[in-house]
Formats: structure tokens, sequence, C-alpha cells
């Protein structure tokens, strides 16, 4: 084990496709052996998915951001305001989106003479669900944006009702066995974006905190 920690490691600088990127993980503490076994993990999964030509996601719950890649490099960082998730030690192994999420497509008139948008990125939903396979769900929600004040009452409100959530499962209240449930916060923009990215059996891997 701790020489695949350390070949890991080593290919945090040695891989083409992060060259130009600098560090895999900027924010790895080399001190803490648990973060460096799950940065470990992330690699190993990552590398698996970047030998083909796909996109993914990988959502990062140490930097807190949601990055959408392909070939190893970022296309798209999307930060994440709140999240809360329930049965983290389970949020291991690559898992896939079974189904986009519901997009209420425009009406198309037929008698119309001038040529109609097709969907764009403002018909995205900006709150939903994902589900995965092997069995896990993310909930996304959007937090209002109106100016630095309606940002901070939305993301403190969200932010509270998933304490009570998180205090819940500690208590026992969620039976041990349930599939794992993510629930992040994005900006309505964000939110759309990451529903436009998305497409049917979508690789994701999800690095998990040293704790919760």
């Amino acid at each position: 084990m701790l020489v695949s920690i350390i070949l890991s490691v080593v290919l945090f600088f040695s891989v083409p496709g992060w060259a130009a990127e600098g560090e895999v993980f900027p924010d790895l503490d080399i001190n803490d052996p648990v973060a460096l076994q799950e940065g470990s993990r992330v690699l190993e999964e990552e590398l698996k998915l970047a030998a083909r030509p796909q996109t993914y996601l990988l959502i990062d719950l140490v930097s807190g951001v949601i990055q959408i890649k392909a070939r190893g490099v970022d296309l798209h960082r999307l930060p994440i305001a709140v999240w809360t998730v329930t049965e983290l030690p389970r949020l291991t192994g690559t898992f896939r989106l079974t189904a986009r999420p519901p997009v209420v497509r425009r009406k198309i008139d037929p008698s119309a003479t001038t040529e109609q948008e097709p969907i764009s990125l403002s018909d995205m939903p900006t709150e939903y669900r994902l589900s995965f396979t092997p069995a896990m769900t993310m909930d996304v929600e959007s937090a209002a944006e109106q100016g630095a004040m309606g940002w901070i009452h939305a993301t403190s409100r969200k932010a509270w009702k998933h304490l009570r959530i998180w205090r819940q499962y500690l208590a026992g209240v969620q039976l041990p066995g349930e599939a794992p449930m993510l629930n992040v916060t994005l900006s309505s923009e964000q939110a759309r974006s990451l529903a436009w990215s998305t497409v049917d059996g979508m690789p994701v891997v999800i690095r998990r905190p040293s704790e919760p």
C-alpha cells in the first residue's frame, strides 16, 4: 500500500495531461496519511478515465469544486458554496450517471416562418437530482443571487438545513446501508452549466475529506 501511495504521488508531477496545470491536488497535505491515501485513490481512478476520449466529473469535496475534465485536463470548474453528504466512507470507486437532468423543452411552432432558437444554457434547470450506479444520488440546489447579502442569506439557510440533516444521520435516523446522498449548492449559472455538461453514463469520481 505504501509503495502504491508513493507511486501515485510521483505521478502527480509526471502525467502529461496534468503537466501544464501543476499539481493535481495543490491543497494535498502530504503529512496527513489519510489525505495522502485518498489522493492516491482518486488519482488511480482518474488515470483510468483519462485514458479514454470522454468527459468525466471530479467532485472535489476537499477543495469545494466540481471539475469537468477530459484526458485529465480541466474543461470547467464549478465552485461549491455548500455541501453535505451521508455515507461518506462509501463514496469510493467510479460512479456513472444513469440519466441527465430533465429539461422542459420549448414547444416548436410549425407555423413559424422564422428559425426558432434551439435549447440553450438558459433552459437548463437550476435544481435537480442526479442518480448514479452504483447507487448514489446527488441533489443540486442553487443559491439565490440577489447581491452579496442575498447569497449569504441563502447559503446560511441551506447550510443550517443541511446541518440538521447531518445531525439526524449521526443520531441514527437514517438506516445504515442506505445509498449515499450528496447535496451541493451552486450558483444558478453553475447549476445550469453542470446540467448542460452531463451525459448519460458520465463517470464521476469523488474526492473525500479526511473528516466530514
